[in-house]
């Protein structure tokens, strides 16, 4: 089975958690605060694994968590931290996030990686709150929550040569006799109902890969026959192997309908150079075919190659045209990561509002994340988290809202009781 787009969810690790804990030792019974800090949560990393050529895997697993960090020890021990999680992914991997639909990195080399989602860092332990007036605090912070986030993984096949044509033109036999693939082959349009690769070996020192694409119909950029689902797959590749059905009534129709898909498609596809094949030629009706057309696409300065993918003719000279032509070209940029721009998030910011049951509600990055490393059970974190409503304006923004003492404030996960 070929799987080439899937959506997944990952989890970074939450930070451990900080602890409050004081120093008590044989003639230091009052050795002051010694909690340790939690260690940080796992990131979530994608990574390419050239052993890998679809996204078939991620059929049967669609969630991804990384461990969380432990919690802090005593005698100022940090806790440990979580080992991050590494997804394998193929090469030609576009990563989206599903929900925004923004692009978020482009994964073509070996090893490349891709952080998706960072790791909570570990809460911190009661020295941290020590200060002049408070010299054995009672308060600490709970590890970092993690992040969750829902990605569109899309595959584009990397090839540097891509087999297109009309269906049943031939182009599986072709790829089957250059390379050692083994696509599904028969005499019935759509045979090829997913993308193949192979390797072209011409000698010890000289390979490339091609690609065969399913057949293309008019209509294939919008969704019709086979078509846009793998458009994209030729997005990749170097050079086009334009296979043309030498028992078809008309292939010159057959070459312009094709070429119009691909430009409808993408406007670029129609710079990529082309390599122009007439197969099928070890059949009578093929060759007299082929000598009615040549001088029409000669016309049009399109060099016609005749081959036979069943009897294997002129198949030496088609592959070194190929390479030729792929040793001309420059070559491809090396892109880490492709540059999305995001606007930056002030995450002080903030919104108050009221639910159908009368509570209040109150959404912002930094108060929920501050809510959710708040020691609840903890005088001294609670009274810090009062301090930060204060700090941020929210505290201002509810007495506005007409919160009274023992209302309740939702923020994040948490239910609150609010008092002056």
């Amino acid at each position: 089975m070929f799987v080439d787009e899937v959506e997944i969810v990952v989890r970074s690790g939450k930070g451990g958690d900080g602890i409050v804990h004081f120093l008590r030792e044989k003639f230091r019974p009052r050795g002051g605060p010694d909690g340790g800090d939690g260690g940080k949560g796992g990131n979530v990393i994608l990574q390419v694994d050239h052993h890998f050529n679809n996204l078939v895997k991620f059929r049967y697993q669609r969630e991804f968590h990384a461990d969380d960090g432990k919690q802090g020890g005593t005698k100022n021990q940090t806790g440990r931290s979580a080992d991050d999680l590494i997804i394998p992914v193929p090469p030609g991997t576009i990563v989206y996030n599903a929900d925004t639909d923004e692009l978020i990195g482009d994964l073509t080399r070996e090893r490349q990686q891709l952080l998706v989602a960072k790791g909570g860092r570990g809460g911190r332990g009661n020295p941290h709150f020590k200060n002049s007036r408070n010299q054995a605090p009672r308060t600490a912070e709970r590890g970092e929550p993690g992040e969750e986030l829902r990605l569109r993984l899309e595959l584009r096949l990397i090839a540097d040569a891509g087999l297109v044509g009309v269906p049943n033109a031939g182009k599986s036999s072709l790829l089957a006799a250059c390379t050692n693939a083994k696509p599904k082959i028969a005499d019935y349009p759509f045979t090829t109902i997913e993308p193949n690769l192979g390797v072209v070996e011409l000698d010890i020192d000289n390979s490339f890969v091609m690609a065969d694409i399913p057949g293309l119909i008019e209509g294939a950029h919008m969704g019709v026959g086979l078509g846009d689902a793998f458009l994209r797959h030729i997005q990749r590749t170097r050079v086009l192997i334009h296979v043309l059905d030498g028992m078809s009534e008309d292939p010159m129709l057959d070459f312009n309908q094709i070429n119009t898909e691909l430009s409808l498609f993408d406007e670029n596809l129609a710079e990529k150079p082309q390599i122009v094949v007439f197969n099928k030629m070890d059949l009578p009706d093929a060759q007299a075919m082929f000598v009615l057309i040549q001088e029409e696409f000669a016309k049009i300065e399109v060099e016609l190659l005749p081959v036979s993918a069943v009897a294997h003719k002129n198949l030496r000279e088609l592959l070194w045209k190929v390479f030729h032509t792929l040793q001309a070209l420059p070559e491809p940029e090396v892109v880490d990561e492709v540059p999305v721009y995001r606007a930056e998030e002030d995450p002080r910011q903030f919104e108050v509002g009221l639910t159908k049951d009368g509570a209040f509600w109150v959404q912002g990055k930094a108060i929920e994340r501050a809510a959710a490393m708040t020691w609840w059970d903890q005088p001294g974190s609670v009274r810090r988290f009062q301090r930060m409503l204060e700090v941020l304006g929210i505290e201002h923004a509810l007495i506005e809202a007409g919160v009274e003492p023992g209302d309740t404030v939702k923020i994040g996960e948490y239910e609150l009781e609010w008092q002056d």
